[in-house]
């Protein structure tokens, strides 16, 4: 019977066992569960809101207070439900649940005031989306500050993030696929292919592993730091190289937020085209998400830029949420094939085990295509029209909500767990391999987005 080894305990589980000994199948009946849940209630005509919370836009400290006083409730039962359910889930995966409580109420503190920040009305001025701030204050408090280890237990990165991917697929119906377009699905394949093979070649040909190389090719391929941790563990990466690709992921995501916009304003484009150009440059969701934002804030003030704010959202949208984050699960399954089948062979000079490509296959990408097929089933027979006005609030919204919330606990968690020192030993070469994939892919970028398609983005409808 097969076998797999759990990802804390290092026991080994068998044949039914994995389905409740792996964090990727609980992230994957949590994150369903949740999409079930938000279906039932949408069906009686109400909403998983009341517990599915999030700051309002505010912008003095006395409507945030007047927003506590009113919701304060609705935030200590959304943590009290992370705490049952986490609690569950981290002991049947083999640790102990009163080593996590008091790290997770630490995060859930930090995070709730990284979400207030990201809502404040001036923070897409200033770039403050809350996995980015999440990232960086982690970084600092790692680096700067530091941590007791006893606050490690609630650190754990990848379940985060693999619930977040499997919400993330929620709000990803197959129906916007049809709805982006081809021209949408067509540039969004072309960079997750490009991207790919300059930054795995490269990584090649200066000597890195066939794991690294993957790793990397997939954080600037698709989602940086969800494909990242989703290819690692269908190649069996070592421990040290997502967090390598991830960091370079977040520097270059940084680096472009501030420089995609203003390139675009310099070169006077379109809100929807620098919004494709954006989805199809940047590397993280939520930093794309920004500097779309801030760029298409810019028309109608009398700039000289054409289009409008929405333009610039919906264009972004298509490429980089919809057309490349699709690929996770592609890049995922195809790369656990190679490994299986071709690398592990020749490393090992003997044949390995097809069904290894099952074990090794990230369960959170079934979730993820499981909760999409759901909620394209739900809103099958709506217009794009019909699911922004109707679909949208009352499901989809909580539901993004929630993964929010579990992205920004993932990458609180990448901060406080990473430290630079560790980071410098990796050397130049992932750095420089990455680099390369970074300049091929804004070029790209530039080149579908504004020569070949601009027609196209320049003139795209908002609903």
């Amino acid at each position: 019977m097969a076998t797999t080894t759990t990802e804390t305990t290092g026991v080994k589980a068998s044949g039914w066992q994995e389905f409740w000994a792996k964090e990727d199948w609980w992230a994957v009946w949590l994150g369903l569960g949740i999409v079930a849940l938000a279906y039932i209630f949408y069906l009686s005509g109400s909403s998983i809101s009341w517990i599915a919370v999030a700051p309002g836009k505010w912008s003095t400290l006395s409507q945030l207070g007047t927003q506590f006083s009113k919701n304060g409730i609705k935030y200590l039962a959304l943590l009290a439900a992370f705490l049952v359910l986490f609690s569950i889930v981290i002991t049947f995966i083999g640790q102990k649940a009163k080593e996590f409580i008091p790290s997770f109420i630490f995060i859930f503190v930090l995070s709730t005031i990284i979400y207030v920040i990201g809502a404040w009305d001036q923070a897409n001025k200033y770039n403050l989306e809350p996995p980015l701030v999440a990232l960086l204050l982690g970084l600092i408090i790692s680096n700067v500050i530091g941590l007791p280890r006893w606050l490690d237990a609630g650190f754990r990165v990848e379940f985060y993030i693999k619930l977040g991917i499997v919400l993330l697929g929620a709000t990803l119906p197959f129906t916007l696929i049809i709805w982006a377009g081809s021209v949408a699905i067509l540039q969004a394949s072309i960079v997750s292919l490009v991207t790919f093979f300059v930054i795995f070649l490269t990584a090649r040909k200066l000597g890195l592993d066939h794991r690294l190389a993957a790793v990397l090719g997939a954080g600037g391929a698709v989602c940086g730091v969800s494909a990242s941790i989703a290819v690692a563990g269908a190649v069996r990466a070592k421990k040290e190289h997502p967090p390598i690709a991830i960091s370079l992921v977040v520097l270059w995501a940084i680096v472009l937020i501030f420089l995609l916009p203003l390139v675009c304003r310099a070169l006077g484009l379109p809100t929807g085209v620098a919004g494709a150009w954006i989805g199809t440059s940047e590397f993280a969701d939520a930093a794309g998400l920004a500097a779309a934002q801030s760029y298409g804030n810019l028309a109608g003030h009398h700039l000289g830029i054409a289009g409008t704010a929405d333009q610039a959202l919906a264009s972004y949208t298509l490429i980089k949420v919809i057309g490349r984050d699709i690929w996770i699960g592609i890049w995922s399954f195809v790369l656990a094939l190679i490994s299986v089948t071709l690398w592990e062979r020749n490393e090992t000079n003997s044949k390995v085990q097809v069904g290894q490509i099952w074990w090794r296959f990230p369960k959170f990408v079934i979730g993820f295509l499981i909760a999409s097929i759901l909620t394209t089933l739900i809103v099958h027979g709506n217009s794009l029209a019909d699911y922004t006005k109707l679909v949208k609030p009352s499901l989809i919204l909580p539901i993004t909500s929630l993964r929010t919330w579990a992205f920004t606990f993932s990458f609180l968690s990448i901060g406080l767990t990473t430290r630079f020192r560790d980071l410098a030993s990796t050397g130049f070469k992932p750095f420089l391999a990455f680099t390369f994939g970074v300049v091929v892919n804004v070029a790209l970028g530039y080149f579908l987005s504004v020569v070949v398609f601009g027609h196209y983005w320049s003139a795209i409808v908002t609903h």
